[in-house]
């Protein structure tokens, strides 16, 4: 099974954050510019939290709340699920059903080294499933 290392190595290595005391509106518009659903909030090279499209949606659209006016630590998750560069991608499948989560930052000490989502996890499990489709009819057909 792939690992989280691996995974990484195959996307883009930048890693898009805001600050907590960013406004709501900032950190949308970077996910929408960036198409991304989520970014992290960094105070200065340290995780703080992370905001997501969800986040936006029930805290501050459905709240009735302005994203301009609205900071970033109001809405953010601020106890982060992380994972490590060499966690699998079957225990992240699990982190991420257990808690109802879409995005996982990876941590290798305390540098935050990038973001896996769960359609990254999803690939991955197709594409493993694949290949060993692949192997079992070469097998058969052997």
């Amino acid at each position: 099974m792939r690992t989280v290392r691996q995974l990484l190595g195959a996307k883009s290595p930048e890693v898009f954050a805001v600050s907590p005391d960013d406004s709501v509106l900032d950190a949308i518009k970077l996910m929408a510019q960036k198409s991304v659903g989520a970014v992290l909030a960094m105070q200065g090279a340290r995780l703080c939290g992370i905001v997501s499209e969800r986040d936006y949606a029930r805290k501050v659209v459905l709240q009735g709340r302005s994203s301009a006016n609205t900071p970033v630590r109001d809405i953010m998750t601020g106890r982060v699920i992380t994972v490590g560069p060499d966690d699998t991608v079957d225990r992240c499948m699990q982190i991420v059903t257990e808690h109802r989560i879409r995005h996982l930052p990876v941590l290798e000490g305390d540098r935050v080294a990038g973001v896996i989502s769960i359609g990254d996890l999803v690939k991955a499990v197709i594409e493993d499933q694949q290949l060993e489709l692949d192997q079992l009819q070469r097998y058969i057909a052997s």
